[in-house]
């Protein structure tokens, strides 16, 4: 009875939104490579489209489970594998647009089809005829002669399906769907609380003698900021990072960089209505009831099971094994600054916001560099050829500019991606630039993945997003190092996306703390003074990059980086904490981090990377939860991957062909063995150390 009124519900709801022809979400697109025709495309196109997207793959999934025919690979797996098309193209579009391109009616279609999104979900997971079908083909698997991705699809499948409940009795199913809606609403409210408390908070300067200290960029891009909110005449400083982070490295003010730090590190916790407390203590008690139900004694026994790490305890012997030297290090740097300080004649003791100004002001003593030097060398239209010609040269690929393609927004620029013999590899969309609508941060994902069922190869359309510095009306933009990794970083998941070259995306099931892996390693080739030679020229003269300056960036490689690993392994602790709760009961989120953090023991000079009321990464979705530890555990394959390069040629393009067939291209849940196919042994963490000044 209460399928039949949702799905009465659903008509109605069809009805009233009126899905008309013209809706071209729902229809085969005629662009270059079925591209999302974005100029055509409407927020209120979304909320119909995810209706019809739905009721499509509930009749697809019927018809599978209603199928009288024994159970095959082919009628039931594969026929999973193939369904769900439309669901899944709306779905991609409109994660990208609401992530990266939001507004007030984006946001609201979020909050509504949420919870519809995930009793879909738990419609498919939880149908009893589907998963004996899939059960009766998992038990007699060693007699189907199936291939090894066969088998990991049909294992993917099996296993998704018993991780969501489907072997749970019909009490603990209900109990489940009601704990994946309320989960996805909260998850729904903590990302907009983030995105809506990021763009509420500005500082707000009047008198040009607060800004002593700052280059003129910053001072023209924050006074291009006043002008755009109506406040011309002033300075305006945002809680996006492109705009506070040269103020904490450059501002004499020591009150004002305290003031926006604490706006920084307290977004969600200023107890307003954006307040993230009590969201995220209710997503962590939910999830050890989820945990509970399924069998787990806490959510990141159910997490890990499927990672690398595979339980708790590997994590946090990993994360203390990297604390303890980190945090040995991250205390000589503490001295330094404070002595600087002291030969200052100041009285005052550092704290967290005075470590990026001071930390400059030692690296520009120790090693005659600052920020100020590298960034007219970073322009980022050259930053991005650069990491686009390490891809070419590692996998003789080619990035060619593409007009014709339509884009979200005007800062939006496309790439065809060719092979080595000029045939279509896929298209990359970059999105580098802060906006209102943008959640902060950098990332990539894809509007369609590669897939072969059948030889109809569908190629990946992929999209990198980024918050880099954008251009004021006389400078293009000017990226710090930092960002500049972070380019490469986001190329190399891209790249992941783009080389996939599987017959099932579904066989694809890529650990997360292995995801990691083909990004962090890109970072490698960003600052190889050779490949710098390249793509670093000077904005205004062109002139590359001097020989003195890349000398002085590879003498203060391992400058900060105590203070790099220990703000970061804080947070990845913080994560597995939350996450190792066995009370279902909600908990006092600002003790529990202060008895987290102080567990540890974190230096008073240093923050967690994230706050509990910020850390997206963890409450915005399951995405990485009880994993946030992966960036460093995939550090220690990079360093050890990257290493093979060294030993060789940085450019050794056997050895990139290895890497493509064995780690970029993969569809295998062994990992591992992967990894050792392509380096001939288990990765050491003495590369990562080493990379870092730590051993």
């Amino acid at each position: 009875m209460e399928k039949m009124m949702y799905l009465f519900a659903l008509i109605i709801l069809t009805a009233g939104c009126g899905i008309r022809p013209e809706n071209l979400l729902v229809q085969e697109w005629d662009t270059p490579f079925q591209t999302p025709p974005f100029d055509e495309i409407k927020s209120e196109h979304f909320m119909p489209a995810f209706l019809e997207a739905m009721e499509s793959e509930k009749a697809e999934v019927e018809a599978i489970a209603d199928n009288e025919e024994e159970p095959t690979f082919r009628n039931t797996i594969e026929a999973l594998e193939e369904g769900g098309e439309l669901l899944d193209r709306v779905s991609r579009v409109f994660s990208c647009l609401n992530s990266a391109n939001t507004n007030d009616q984006l946001q609201s279609i979020s909050k509504e089809v949420a919870p519809l999104q995930a009793k879909h979900n738990d419609d498919i997971n939880l149908n009893e005829k589907l998963f004996a079908r899939i059960e009766q083909i998992y038990e007699k698997k060693e007699s189907l002669g199936l291939t090894p991705e066969q088998n990991t699809l049909l294992e993917n499948y099996f296993l998704g399906f018993v991780r969501s409940g489907a072997n749970l009795n019909d009490e603990d199913k209900e109990k489940l769907r009601n704990i994946n809606e309320e989960l996805s609403n909260l998850y729904v409210k903590f990302r907009q609380n983030h995105l809506k408390q990021t763009n509420a908070i500005a500082m707000v300067i009047d008198n040009d003698e607060d800004l002593a200290g700052l280059p003129d960029g910053v001072v023209q891009a924050a006074a291009e900021m006043a002008k755009a909110r109506g406040m011309e005449g002033k300075w305006v400083f945002t809680l996006q990072k492109p705009s506070f982070i040269p103020f904490l490295v450059n501002s004499e003010k020591r009150n004002l960089r305290e003031t926006i730090f604490k706006a920084y590190i307290n977004r969600g916790n200023n107890n307003d209505e954006f307040d993230n407390k009590k969201l995220i203590s209710r997503i962590a008690a939910l999830r050890v009831r989820k945990a509970n139900l399924l069998g787990y004694t806490t959510h990141a026994d159910f997490v890990l099971e499927r990672n690398m790490a595979k339980n708790p305890a590997n994590v946090y012997k990993f994360l203390n094994d990297l604390w303890k030297p980190a945090s040995r290090r991250a205390k000589m740097e503490v001295a330094d600054m404070q002595a600087m300080i002291n030969k200052e004649g100041h009285d005052f003791r550092l704290q967290a916001w005075d470590w990026w100004y001071y930390a400059e002001k030692v690296k520009k003593e120790k090693y005659a560099l600052d920020d100020a030097m590298l960034r007219p060398y970073f322009k980022m239209e050259n930053v991005r050829k650069g990491a686009f010609d390490v891809a070419e040269k590692l996998y003789g690929i080619r990035f060619a500019k593409r007009s014709d393609i339509k884009v979200y927004h005007p800062d939006v620029e496309v790439f065809e991606v060719l092979e080595a013999d000029r045939t279509h590899l896929g298209v990359f969309y970059s999105d580098y630039y802060p906006r209102d609508g943008k959640r902060s941060g950098a990332w990539s994902s894809s509007f369609r993945s590669q897939s072969n069922i059948e030889g109809d190869f569908i190629t990946p359309l992929v999209y990198n997003v980024g918050n880099f510095a954008k251009p004021t009306a006389d400078k293009p933009s000017l990226m710090s190092m930092d960002e500049v990794e972070t380019l490469f970083h986001e190329l190399g998941h891209g790249l992941n996306s783009l080389f996939a070259n599987t017959t099932y995306s579904g066989s694809r099931r890529v650990p997360r703390d292995f995801v990691e892996l083909p990004s962090q390693i890109m970072e490698n080739w960003a600052r190889d003074p050779a490949v710098l030679k390249t793509y670093a020229f000077h904005y205004e003269t062109g002139k590359p990059i001097p020989q003195e300056l890349i000398d002085k960036l590879e003498n203060a490689k391992h400058f900060n980086q105590g203070f790099m690993t220990v703000e970061y392994l804080a947070a990845s602790f913080l994560d597995m904490d939350w996450h190792l709760l066995t009370d279902t009961n909600e908990q006092d989120a600002a003790k529990f981090e202060r008895e987290s953090l102080g567990k540890i023991g974190l230096i008073s000079e240093i923050e967690s990377r994230y706050q509990s009321t910020n850390f997206g990464h963890i409450f915005s979705s399951g995405g990485y939860s009880s994993g946030y530890y992966s960036y460093i555990w995939a550090a220690v394959l990079d360093a050890d991957a990257f290493q093979a390069f060294k030993e060789t040629d940085l450019f050794n393009k056997e050895l990139a062909a290895s890497f493509r067939r064995n780690v970029l291209s993969m569809g295998s849940n062994d990992t591992m063995a992967q990894y050792i196919e392509f380096r001939g042994c288990e990765p050491k963490v003495d590369a990562l150390l080493k990379r870092r000044g730590l051993d």
